[in-house]
């Protein structure tokens, strides 16, 4: 699946809205601006956003996972950052953070478990303070107030957080704030006083008119599963590929939705026996893509030169009507095509090696057959592992 149907209007209007607040703090000079954004664990809408308005600075979720970064190392890097943008007398500036980073940096995570459990087992809120383990004890009594009131509220009903109430760019706006008000003391920081301004935009894009490509695309999405109750397949979900290409060109097909799925490892107590349940495994952020290689890219210009970028209101017409998600584009994720392809070379493999071919050509294509089937065995039992006790 290349995108989900409604994702690029989400990004689309957050850009807009991320464009007007760069716009303000360049102009005003004076704030740091943390915007979270939805987009649950992962953070494809962040990242997108980055692409389309070209904020000073963002914080993936899959980036915090990788390098197993605290959350005193990412104000840390917040830090850095505002001091060097200071030595170039530069006050300002506008910082993305994802929906979910909380349940990606270790430490806050662990916490949210432990006290996710402890609601299981039935403990009153105002009590769990005190039977927490005295690492997670401690965390928990040097947050700030608005936050631990935020991680006591009762997980959803899979388990995760309810993200949209748990406000991590304040937090991280309150632990940067500390450290600067630190370093002018200390006379290490030599700028403007911090100030801090929060955002969160959720609703504002939940609740907008669909993005052209949008409309196209839950259209076309809608015609292709007429074609499959037609053809009486059931447990088939619609896909499009190669959507980057007009519409003209997207590819149409069905995939089974348990190719999709993979088993989900649920514990109702610390220590108890897991228990599997199916369930559709959620891409990530690929940081070896096209995508992340492009704000790597360019990250040290965001950063430091101002390059923000507005990319307007959506348009239904004319100029930028079409225009389709930077990750989108950049990325080469017409996966049915490449299953056509491969299908293509299997179908020369057939008609090459058959009765009659020589012992030379037989013996070849057993050795590369073999190391092919070998590579590819690997890979896949690797990735499977990987995602089935996610």
């Amino acid at each position: 699946v290349e995108a989900n149907v409604g994702f690029d209007t989400i990004c689309k209007v957050n850009s807009q809205l991320i464009s007007n607040i760069c716009t303000d703090a360049l102009s005003a000079e004076k704030y740091y601006y943390f915007v979270r954004l939805m987009g649950r664990k992962h953070s494809h809408v962040a990242l997108e956003c980055t692409l389309q308005s070209h904020p000073n600075m963002v914080i993936l979720g899959e980036e915090v996972t990788a390098s197993k970064l605290t959350i005193f190392d990412i104000a840390k890097q917040i830090c850095d950052a505002v001091q060097a943008r200071a030595e170039q007398d530069k006050n300002h500036g506008v910082i993305l953070i994802p929906e979910g980073l909380v349940e990606s940096i270790p430490e806050l995570y662990a916490l949210l478990k432990e006290i996710h459990g402890l609601l299981k087992d039935g403990v009153d809120a105002g009590k769990i303070s005190t039977q927490l383990s005295p690492w997670s004890s401690a965390l928990f009594e040097f947050l700030p107030p608005f936050m631990k009131k935020q991680l006591l509220l009762h997980p959803e009903s899979d388990d995760s957080a309810q993200l949209s109430q748990i406000e991590t760019e304040k937090l991280l706006a309150y632990l940067v704030e500390t450290e600067m008000n630190k370093r002018l003391k200390e006379g290490t920081y030599k700028g403007k006083k911090f100030n801090a301004i929060c955002h969160f935009f959720g609703y504002q894009a939940r609740g907008s008119l669909p993005s052209k490509f949008d409309c196209d695309y839950a259209y076309v999405l809608g015609h292709v599963c007429y074609h499959i109750l037609a053809a009486g397949l059931n447990g088939y979900m619609a896909t499009l590929t190669n959507l980057k290409s007009p519409v003209n060109k997207w590819k149409c097909g069905a995939a089974p939705i348990t190719a999709m799925m993979t088993v989900k490892r649920w514990s109702q107590n610390v220590g108890s026996t897991s228990i599997g349940r199916p369930v559709i495994h959620p891409a990530t952020v690929d940081l070896k893509g096209k995508a992340y290689d492009l704000l790597r890219q360019n990250a040290q210009k965001l950063l430091m030169e101002d390059m923000y970028r507005n990319p307007g209101p959506l348009q239904y017409d004319g100029p930028g009507a079409d225009a389709k998600a930077v990750s989108l584009c950049v990325e080469d994720q017409d996966y049915m095509g490449r299953i056509k392809k491969l299908q293509e070379y299997l179908d020369q493999v057939r008609t090459i090696v058959k009765p009659g071919c020589s012992q030379d050509v037989l013996k070849a294509a057993l050795s590369v057959m073999a190391s092919v089937t070998d590579v590819l065995t690997t890979i896949s039992s690797s990735s499977t592992s990987g995602q089935q006790f996610a």
